[in-house]
């Protein structure tokens, strides 16, 4: 990744990757789980500035000063991005820092960080120290190693699960485009006779044949289009050896007229050599006929 914009718009998923991770911490969450995460988008960051500055020298050396240059001018403040996010990420924060970890590259993505930043109001601090007073003092250890499993059923006003739920998006779901009122097939099928199950399992499955007709339609129609496309390519392949030829032949007539000029000129610079033998003879002669 040598683009100056994709590194910076890899600075700005790292910036939301810490915002996060620091959220989770201000909630008592387990915001570490991110940081094999953002280790490796920072070992990206750090790759992508070094290939930056090879484009940057091998421009200058091919005389492209204009990507020189605009590569020149995004460099340091994707340095200073680097440097300041690696110390955010090791815990090294400063006013510097923070201001460009809530700072994106991208005005689009402005909501994102104005969501990201905002600060939580946590009750789980004293739930926290209750819990740890619930441990035995003294380092004892209770004998009863017994444990039961009970169903858990999130309470819906719980500040704690709807902060979560904000931070770390929507519950899975099976169905995620349905609606909360919409029921699974299990659910659509309670209260049913056989007979009505029956129908309704045979409908659910005439809805995937026809689905799956019009899967294999499309499918039949790309099939179609890549052979198309494939044979547009060999009859370009075969334009572009008949150019190929074509090419080699002009440079053969070529370099034939260039062997032939340089033997003509060749020949015209011994013609001038000997004309100006002549003519110093000829001058000779008349000297010396003078001069008698």
């Amino acid at each position: 990744m040598s683009n100056p914009n994709q590194l910076f718009l890899l600075a700005d998923h790292i910036k939301l990757s810490l915002l996060e991770r620091q959220r989770a911490q201000n909630l008592n969450l387990d915001g570490d789980s991110k940081d094999g995460h953002i280790s490796r988008s920072l070992d990206q960051f750090r790759d992508g500035l070094a290939n930056l500055e090879k484009d940057q020298k091998r421009l200058e050396e091919a005389g492209d000063e204009d990507g020189a240059l605009t590569i020149a001018d995004s460099l340091p403040g994707l340095q200073k991005q680097y440097n300041d996010l690696t110390s955010q990420f090791h815990g090294f924060s400063s006013p510097a820092t923070t201001s460009t970890l809530t700072h994106p590259n991208d005005p689009a993505l402005s909501s994102d960080f104005e969501h990201a930043t905002t600060s939580p109001t946590t009750s789980t601090a004293p739930t926290a120290a209750n819990s740890s007073n619930l441990r035995p003092k003294g380092g004892a250890r209770t004998a009863s190693k017994t444990v039961r499993f009970a169903s858990f059923s999130p309470d819906p006003n719980d500040d704690a699960d709807l902060e979560a739920q904000q931070l770390f998006g929507s519950r899975y779901r099976d169905n995620p485009g349905a609606d909360d009122e919409t029921m699974g097939y299990r659910d659509a099928a309670e209260g049913m006779t056989n007979v009505q199950v029956h129908a309704y399992h045979r409908q659910v499955l005439d809805q995937q044949d026809a689905q799956l007709d019009v899967l294999g339609a499309s499918i039949a129609r790309q099939r179609e289009l890549t052979m198309q496309i494939g044979d547009e390519l060999d009859e370009h392949v075969a334009m572009l050896d008949d150019v190929d030829g074509a090419v080699d032949r002009h440079q053969g007539r070529l370099d034939r007229a260039k062997r032939q000029v340089r033997s003509i000129s060749r020949a015209a610079g011994e013609s001038k050599q000997m004309i100006a033998i002549i003519v110093l003879i000829i001058v000779l002669v008349l000297l010396i006929a003078m001069l008698k």
